[in-house]
Formats: C-alpha cells, sequence, structure tokens
C-alpha cells in the first residue's frame, strides 16, 4: 500500500465537529488546532486533524466509521489495516483514517488511556489529570485538548510548529496552567528549555 504520510486533506473543526455529530463517546480536537481553538485566532497552517479518543471507545468509533479506509499505526510508525473488531492495546495508540482508499487522510484519532477516571500521560505515567478536566469547548461548542496538556504533548521534541504553538500560547496561559506544565515538563523530561520560560 501507498501510504502517502504528507497526503493530507485539510479538514477543519467544524467539519470534524459535523463528522462526529452523532457520536455519543467523549472526544476532543488536538494538536494545533486545539491551540487554535483556545486562541479564537490562526496561528498557523496545519497538516493534518489530531482527534483524541478514549482506548475502550476504539470498538465504537471502528462501527461508526464503517465503510471508512482505517489503518493501525503500529510504533515505531509502520501502518496495516485495522481488522474489523480488533482491539487495539498499548502501545498501540494512532489510528489513521480516510473516506476511500483512494482519498487523502482526513483525520488521526489518537487513543487516550483512563484509569480510575484519570486520564494518564503517555510518557509518564505519574502525571494524570481527571479525565472531565482535560478537555475545553470552543464558542461554537466543539471539543478540543486544554493548552497546557497540549504543550505538554509537543514538548517532547519539539518541531517548529510547535515552538510557534508555545509561543502563541505562552502570553495566555493562566497562572494555574503554567504552573500545571512547569510541573509536568519537569517529571517527563527533567530539564526542558520551555520551564524556564514559562
Amino acid at each position: 500500500m501507498d501510504s502517502g504520510f504528507d497526503q493530507w486533506e485539510r479538514v477543519t473543526p467544524s467539519t470534524v465537529s459535523k463528522l462526529f455529530d452523532r457520536f455519543s463517546p467523549s472526544w476532543w480536537i488536538a494538536g494545533g488546532w486545539a491551540i487554535e481553538l483556545h486562541l479564537g485566532r490562526c496561528v498557523r497552517d496545519h497538516g493534518d486533524m489530531d482527534i483524541l479518543l478514549q482506548r475502550r471507545d476504539q470498538v465504537g468509533i471502528q462501527a461508526y466509521l464503517a465503510g471508512w479506509d482505517l489503518y493501525v499505526a503500529d510504533p515505531p510508525g509502520s501502518l496495516r489495516f485495522w481488522l474489523p473488531g480488533e482491539y487495539l492495546h498499548r502501545p498501540i495508540q494512532d489510528i489513521w483514517c480516510r473516506p476511500k482508499p483512494e482519498s487523502r487522510w482526513h483525520i488521526q484519532i489518537m487513543l487516550i488511556d483512563v484509569e480510575d477516571g484519570d486520564w494518564v500521560f503517555k510518557r509518564d505515567p505519574r502525571i494524570r489529570r481527571q479525565l472531565s478536566e482535560i478537555g475545553l469547548e470552543s464558542s461554537g461548542g466543539i471539543p478540543y485538548l486544554r493548552p497546557e496538556i497540549q504543550l505538554l504533548h509537543k514538548a517532547k521534541s519539539p518541531r517548529p510548529k510547535d515552538e510557534v504553538d508555545f509561543t502563541a500560547m505562552l502570553p495566555m496561559l493562566t497562572n494555574e496552567e503554567r504552573s500545571w506544565l512547569k510541573s509536568a515538563l519537569s517529571l517527563a523530561h527533567g530539564e526542558h528549555r520551555w520551564v524556564a520560560k514559562l
């Protein structure tokens, strides 16, 4: 299969909201789009669309997107067809989705793990947050990942676009958000250049 890793359709948050309109489990827009939803303005161009979903809801999304071309990203990054009814265990977390095999990729679903009602950070299980607290809603009612949690995800090896998102979001972070992010960065990465800026 031609994976076409760089072949993405430009999908907007409003398009995703319409697509997921009848999907009842919780979901959140993530990535750079989450930053823009929080800021309420455009920051940069986007190459893909990331959606967070609880791991337990993967069977539901597979059924909901019946007829779509769905692929699993096996670590460290090879794509394979997602078999009907196949349950994806850790460390698998990414599902690539497009309407048809000949289409460009539309969305990337990222599975998150939840324990005792807490979201658990994939890179350090010491970092947790009540699941009910990881998301916010845009003025248009679109759910998205909180900015401080999104920046934590971007911090491992920041790419230029991640630096753009951090710089845009930094002056808008509340004291509580800064404090949480600083603590989480220190736990997950020890010395991190973003800590000094917080």
